[in-house]
């Protein structure tokens, strides 16, 4: 059975070592904090002292770090222990040309790679119930199924080209971004004119726009939950970004998700350290009101 490897001990590659772990695979993790590998070995891994390590001992390695560059230097140190044996798995969220950059790095050295973005959050990570992106040839997807399984509820072949996770994901975001927007301003203005946030929520979790997006969104809003939810503004930020900047490579307009990447842009500005939430804050601090239960 293969060696697993983690990059990146977030919230999101955490959980990914704890699934990974507890489908029975040896795995190896790195992150440049101290409490992420004490937390790796309490879950039963093994903490490397450098990613160089990871490459040498590892035969599979996730790469879940914050960004493009982050991504290229990861591969490029893995590059000398894996060459011309290993396969790296990209579910970091990056641009499809930074994607195909670093998979220019991997072929380089005979390095298989997946592109496999994910959804789901803190929860669908720590639970194993992501959604994976999945680009990849398809003897490559077929014989890494098993690994991908292990951290996803649902997993989508999205094409066989290194950079279509990316794309999707891209799109994803922009439906995500929008939809947080339209649930902040929705509740602040049911709030501002004088209906309790419990009926604002009872309502529109029994109307057509229901899902586990709105309630988990709502309930932390509600619950005054702005920091350490898993989701912190800066990775919406960065990603609706990543689709605006697509956007305007593929001649695409973007009203409503201009809007959405603006008002993130207000709230990182406002709330550097709080989660996407926030936002509520400030819309409400315009509007002088208040959204709770």
């Amino acid at each position: 059975m293969e060696k697993i490897g983690v990059i990146g001990l977030g919230n999101m590659g955490m959980g990914i070592a704890k699934n990974v772990i507890n489908n029975g695979y040896k795995t190896m993790g790195y992150d440049l904090r101290d409490s992420c590998l004490t937390e790796l070995k309490k879950n039963g891994g093994d903490a490397a002292e450098s990613v160089e390590k990871v490459g040498e001992s590892c035969d599979v390695v996730f790469v879940m770090v914050m960004n493009g560059d982050q991504v290229k230097d990861v591969v490029t140190k893995l590059s000398p222990g894996l060459k011309n044996r290993g396969t790296i798995i990209i579910t970091a969220t990056i641009t499809p040309e930074e994607v195909r950059v670093a998979h220019k790095i991997a072929q380089e050295n005979n390095i298989k790679m997946i592109d496999s973005p994910v959804s789901g959050g803190l929860q669908g990570a720590h639970e194993g119930t992501l959604t994976l992106m999945t680009a990849a040839e398809n003897e490559v997807f077929d014989k890494y199924k098993p690994i991908l399984e292990s951290i996803s509820k649902n997993m989508f072949h999205v094409g066989v080209n290194i950079g279509d996770g990316q794309t999707v994901k891209a799109s994803l975001q922009v439906f995500i971004g929008a939809t947080f927007t339209a649930i902040f301003e929705s509740l602040v203005l049911g709030s501002k004119a004088g209906i309790d946030g419990k009926i604002l929520y009872d309502v529109f979790s029994s109307s057509g726009v229901s899902s586990p997006l709105f309630k988990n969104c709502a309930s932390l809003i509600m619950d005054r939950k702005f920091e350490n939810t898993g989701s912190h503004i800066s990775t919406m930020h960065k990603d609706l970004g990543i689709s605006m900047s697509m956007a305007k490579q593929n001649g695409v307009p973007m009203f409503t998700a201009a809007a959405a990447y603006e008002l993130f842009q207000a709230g990182i500005s406002m709330y550097p350290e709080g989660d996407n939430w926030s936002i509520v804050k400030l819309l409400e601090k315009m509007s002088d009101t208040k959204v709770e239960w």
